[in-house]
């Protein structure tokens, strides 16, 4: 039997070594103490305001003090930390299938594209335009074909169809299209249930999704420190249907928030927590995940800078509170607040996705967007996952791979050839990443007779193979017929006689 030891995050076997994961750590034990602290005496102090009814009760019962006028209710601790408790530790999002394909739990690193742009950049004009249904769908292809992304969103808010069913709608053809699952996030209580009821006709029932939820909803906090009516509504509604609800608190350092990112993370945790009781009270045991998408503000710009270092800082920071509390965490990182495809574009993304995946945040979301979270590329999104795979290598550290020591691959002449040892036929693929041909690694000559572009016209041209040659599997008749009749019924209910894109080519 093998003899192993284990030497921090290093485990060796028979002389032999996993690698050691690299970790991002911007917080001492003790300051995550102090965030804590203080977001619990924020809590208790000043209150959140909440202007859901039905949620104000389930606070005041459960030991809250409420001013019923104010809508604000004062947290006491027993109540955070009884909620802390019944808060699972491991969430899982399944596929069409019934595979968990996302985990939220531990050190686990999974992607999805950002969710609710309203814009896309047309790759032809080069300027960001309204998004439509067919946007909707050519996406939903494109990131079905990128093995990098370990989950879909509903990226896109359709402009051709009414306000009241932009959430549902996009949801109906993301489940005619995708096997993967789904972030996703209702815009109204009414929504949610709309949503609700599609996921749970192509999940085999309520107890069915229950049992294996496709999706997540992004359930938004307005900072500082107030729920409003719908999302609050949402909140508990998620609760009780056994959605799992994904916490997107967004204090901005400087304008809704504090100015020092210490003090930014300490409202953050301060509004999840307050989420979390809520969604606790209404169904203990609840799945929830402890996210955000907070900013510092540009003071120069009145902008909420997603591509800035000191937002990223934050984000980290969070995700370090969350995983205090031994929960599930989320972000949106790995995008740009650029309007055109860019080296800025490539750095901010770059950048936010290493310093994600070296976090350890089990959810990332963002690949393909710009322009402050508004607006969806296909073109970055490509590019986005060539980051992804070669922050996950990163991530996937360095390793003893063989038994023999290095010196024995050398000659004593001098004359060894690398390129032709069993060795590095052995070890060539665990060892490097071989990116598409998104990246570009050719020589000048060789470069120019395959047409001189650049990254660009490479990641357009991936873009339409991908969408060209998807073919999704088709809804059995009977579900296809169910999820119809909910969306044109809510669609009559908005005034609409005829939707865009109901049938999938």
């Amino acid at each position: 039997m093998a003899r192993e030891t284990t030497q921090g995050d290093e485990v060796r076997t028979e002389g032999r070594s996993v690698p050691r994961r690299p970790r991002l750590s911007l917080l001492e034990r003790s300051t995550i103490e102090r965030i804590v602290d203080e977001a619990r005496e924020l809590l208790q102090s000043v209150g959140v305001i909440v202007e859901e009814p039905e949620a104000l009760d389930l606070l005041a019962d459960g030991g809250a003090e409420v001013d019923l006028e104010q809508k604000r209710a004062r947290l006491t601790a027993p109540m955070v930390e009884k909620a802390l408790a019944t808060v699972p530790r491991r969430v899982e999002l399944f596929d069409r299938a019934g595979t968990a394909a996302v985990i939220y739990a531990g050190d686990r690193v999974q992607f999805d594209p950002g969710s609710a742009a309203l814009h896309v950049l047309d790759a032809d004009t080069r300027r960001i335009r309204k998004a439509t249904t067919e946007d909707i769908i050519s996406f939903a292809k494109l990131a079905e074909g990128l093995d990098e992304l370990d989950a879909q969103s509903t990226a896109i808010i359709a402009a051709d169809v009414p306000e009241a069913i932009a959430d549902s709608y996009r949801l109906y053809l993301l489940l005619q299209l995708t096997e993967k699952p789904i972030v996703t996030g209702a815009f109204s209580g009414e929504g949610l249930l709309v949503m609700h009821r599609l996921l749970a006709a192509s999940s085999g029932g309520e107890g069915g999704l229950k049992a294996r939820p496709r999706a997540v909803f992004d359930v938004c906090p307005s900072p500082p420190l107030l729920w409003s009516q719908a999302t609050c509504r949402n909140l508990v509604d998620c609760a009780r249907f056994g959605l799992p609800a994904q916490l997107v608190s967004m204090p901005l350092a400087g304008a809704t928030g504090p100015v020092t990112l210490i003090g930014a993370v300490t409202q953050h945790a301060a509004e999840n927590l307050s989420g979390i009781v809520i969604h606790q009270l209404a169904c203990p045991g609840a799945p929830i995940i402890w996210g955000g998408s907070p900013a510092i503000f540009d003071m120069r710009e009145g902008t909420t800078p997603m591509g800035a270092v000191e937002t990223m800082m934050i984000d980290c920071a969070y995700a370090e509170v969350g995983k205090h509390f031994g929960l599930p965490t989320h972000t949106y990182m790995g995008l740009s607040d650029t309007k055109v495809l860019d080296m800025q574009t490539g750095l901010e993304s770059g950048m936010g996705t290493v310093l994600a995946i070296l976090a350890g945040i089990n959810l990332v979301s963002g690949a393909g967007m710009l322009d402050f979270e508004s607006c969806q590329s296909p073109e970055k999104l490509v590019v986005d996952c060539e980051i992804i795979g070669m922050a996950r290598r990163l991530s996937a550290g360095l390793a003893m791979r063989d038994e023999e020591r290095v010196r024995s691959l050398y000659t004593e002449d001098h004359n060894t050839t690398f390129l032709t040892l069993e060795h590095t036929l052995r070890w060539l693929k665990d060892e490097q990443r071989i990116p598409s041909f998104i990246i570009d690694r050719a020589g000048r000559r060789r470069w120019e007779e395959r047409g001189g572009t650049d990254v660009v016209a490479r990641a357009r041209k991936r873009v339409q193979e991908l969408v060209d040659t998807y073919e999704p599997r088709p809804l059995s008749g009977e579900v296809m017929s169910e999820i119809e009749n909910i969306v044109r019924s809510a669609a009559a209910a908005a005034g609409a006689e005829r939707l865009p894109g109901s049938t999938i080519e």
